[in-house]
């Protein structure tokens, strides 16, 4: 999981520009045999045939934050407009690349205007915003028309450098854990699922999306009864969920999560002793609420590993990978019949 995760996170693939990501989650699959089919929008669909016609559907994404070149400043820098939610704090200083509609990608930093000390005076104080986080290119430019000479325009992508790290402590390092982890997660669950006789379908929906709010409310199949949304718990002040079990949501922004789904993550917990916290996620929303919303008749859940600074600098343990995994192992081999 953990060599899936770091090829994943080295994929640039904010939300819009998911097709190598994607191509990456189809050519794993297609090695294990799995047949898998393109959603018009670029989602990818993979089914595992099973003895029931009511059918289970575990999703997770490969889209991630990211932003767009927004204005390009007469100076050479250029201002980013953002793709999915974040705090403009939580990409100072990092790297970037802004991905050119031909040619490689060009290297550049984002850091705040005022980014010198010895310069200006309100460095600290300054608020992060649009109108003064830029990008600094790594090329010899000084004016809008030495930057729109190497090709760059307005609405290409900036993808930020992941910097991934793998601690001996078990630690994962990165950004963009959301939703990758989750995503490495069902790559390798595959790999049982195709050896298993399962009472029911089981599809994997790979959606690209998800940070913008719509990338699990189409192209789900018709049997699909229960539909579980594999994303991060996330953590902090007030939260329970942590770096090494899973997190089952009981409710997030859209409201409460399926009551029943619910017990049936906790009930296998505690019958395989799978390390688990329940939680609640103020501001967040999920591929499951996404479908809910769009009026698919499915009961919805949501599960994943506990996720540390989420949409920042991210962090999680391979605990926490692996007791998701596992809860994912019992339930696909599990019947809707045992619910009741």
């Amino acid at each position: 999981m953990i060599e899936t995760l770091k090829t994943l996170v080295n994929i640039p693939s904010p939300s819009g520009m998911t097709e190598e990501a994607i191509r990456f989650a189809e050519q794993e699959l297609n090695a294990l045999g799995v047949k898998t089919s393109r959603l018009h929008k670029g989602a990818l669909l993979a089914t595992f045939s099973g003895r029931s016609d009511k059918a289970r559907l575990l999703t997770a994404h490969v889209d991630t934050l990211g932003a767009m070149v927004k204005d390009i400043l007469p100076s050479g820098r250029l201002r980013l407009t953002q793709v999915g939610g974040y705090a403009w704090t939580a990409i100072e200083g990092e790297n970037c690349l802004v991905h050119r509609e031909e040619g490689e990608a060009i290297e550049g930093t984002i850091l705040i205007h005022q980014s010198s000390v010895h310069v200006y005076k309100d460095t600290n104080s300054a608020e992060r915003s649009a109108s003064n986080i830029e990008v600094r290119l790594d090329e010899k430019v000084h004016s809008r028309e030495d930057v729109t000479a190497l090709g760059i325009e307005i609405g290409d992508f900036v993808s930020f450098d992941p910097r991934f790290r793998v601690t001996s402590s078990g630690y994962v390092k990165s950004r963009h854990l959301d939703d990758k982890a989750s995503v490495a997660i069902l790559l390798d669950l595959a790999k049982d699922l195709i050896r298993y006789d399962l009472p029911h379908t089981v599809h994997f929906l790979i959606s690209n999306y998800e940070e913008v709010g719509f990338g699990g409310n189409a192209g789900i199949p018709e049997d699909v009864v229960e539909y579980i949304a594999v994303d991060m718990g996330a953590l902090g002040d007030g939260q329970h969920s942590d770096e090494y079990t899973v997190s089952i949501c009981a409710k997030d922004s859209s409201g409460p999560y399926d009551i029943g789904l619910r017990r049936k993550f906790t009930a296998l917990c505690k019958a395989h002793e799978i390390p688990y916290k329940v939680d609640i996620y103020p501001y967040y929303g999920s591929d499951a609420s996404a479908a809910i919303r769009a009026g698919y008749d499915v009961r919805h859940a949501l599960i994943g590993p506990g996720i540390e600074s989420s949409h920042s600098y991210e962090r999680t343990h391979v605990s926490s990978m692996e007791a998701t995994r596992e809860l994912l192992n019992r339930y696909v081999q599990s019947t809707m019949e045992e619910e009741a």
